[in-house]
C-alpha cells in the first residue's frame, strides 16, 4: 500500500508537470503525463488494459514527432517554400537550446522568415511564412494539451475511484 501511495503521488506530480510541459517547451509534457499513467498501472489498485497502454503510448510518440513537424507544415501551408521550411526546422532545433523556452516559439518564426528572405522572397511573403510557423507551433501546443488533459482525466479518474471504493 505504501508503494501504491508513492506511485500515485509521483504520478500526480508528473501529470501536473506534463500539462505545464505542453506550454513550456523545455519539458516533455505528453511523455511525462504518459509515465504517470504507467506508474498508476504499476500500483496494485489500477489495471489498465494492454491495448490502452500501447494505444496511448503510440499516440504519445506520434504527438511528440508531430510537435517538431507541425511548424514546418504551417510554414508551407501559408505560402512558405523549401527555404522557409528549412529555416523553420533549423529554428526549432536552435530554439530548443538558445533562449528556452521562448526560443522554441521565436526561432521557428525567425527561421522561416530568414529562409524566405534568403530565397529572395518579398518581406511580406516571408512574414506570412513566419506566421505559418507560429500557427504550426500553436497547433502543436494545442494538440499536446489535448492529449495531456485526456491522460490527466484517466489518471485522476482512477485515483478518485481508488479513494471512494
Amino acid at each position: 500500500m505504501t508503494l501504491d501511495i508513492v506511485l500515485i503521488v509521483i504520478g500526480a506530480v508528473l501529470t501536473i508537470i506534463g500539462i505545464l510541459g505542453c506550454i513550456l517547451p523545455v519539458l516533455p509534457g505528453v511523455p511525462l503525463s504518459y509515465i504517470a499513467i504507467v506508474l498508476l498501472h504499476l500500483t496494485t489498485r489500477v489495471d489498465f488494459s494492454p491495448a490502452f497502454l500501447i494505444g496511448w503510448g503510440i499516440v504519445v510518440i506520434i504527438v511528440q514527432i508531430l510537435d517538431y513537424f507541425v511548424p514546418i507544415w504551417g510554414t508551407k501551408k501559408l505560402g512558405g517554400g523549401k527555404w522557409g521550411a528549412w529555416g523553420c526546422a533549423i529554428g526549432v532545433v536552435v530554439g530548443m537550446f538558445i533562449f528556452p523556452p521562448y526560443g522554441i516559439i521565436l526561432f521557428p518564426f525567425v527561421g522561416a522568415v530568414v529562409g524566405e528572405l534568403l530565397n529572395e522572397k518579398e518581406f511580406k511573403v516571408a512574414l506570412k511564412a513566419g506566421a505559418g510557423a507560429f500557427v504550426g507551433f500553436v497547433a502543436g501546443t494545442l494538440l499536446k494539451l489535448i492529449v495531456a488533459f485526456i491522460l490527466a482525466y484517466y489518471f485522476f479518474k482512477e485515483v478518485i475511484l481508488i479513494f471512494f471504493q
